[in-house]
């Protein structure tokens, strides 16, 4: 890894990080690197930093420097869910009632999307 940030377990017992160059990464249980996200959706981040799994298995991505949420399904291309309304989006996680929940750095928050 190169420069890990944020840690997210995944179905299965596997984990996805974030890293400070640009990259999410994908784990199996085993702790072999499953997939890299740039690589399998051919998607740029800017600075990816938090990181979560939704109950679909889906891995979503806040990007600081886009101040976006991006979902990356198992299958499909990458959806950008939040797109507006962030400043610097930072950790996250995902509520079993479908529920996405955004620190936000800069305004001292956490916002909450459905």
């Amino acid at each position: 890894l190169q420069g890990p940030r944020y840690v997210s377990p995944v179905p299965g017992g596997g984990f996805v990080v974030s890293e400070e160059c640009g990259d999410v990464k994908v784990f199996m249980s085993s702790h072999k690197l499953l997939s890299s996200l740039s690589s399998k959706y051919g998607h740029q981040f800017g600075n990816p930093a938090g990181v979560c799994v939704d109950m679909d298995g889906s891995i979503l991505v806040a990007d600081e420097q886009r101040r976006t949420v991006h979902l990356f399904p198992e299958h499909g291309a990458p959806i950008c869910l939040v797109s507006t309304g962030l400043q610097r989006p930072a950790g996250m996680a995902c509520s079993s009632s479908g529920h996405l929940f955004v620190a936000d750095t800069v305004e001292n928050c956490v916002k909450v999307f459905r």
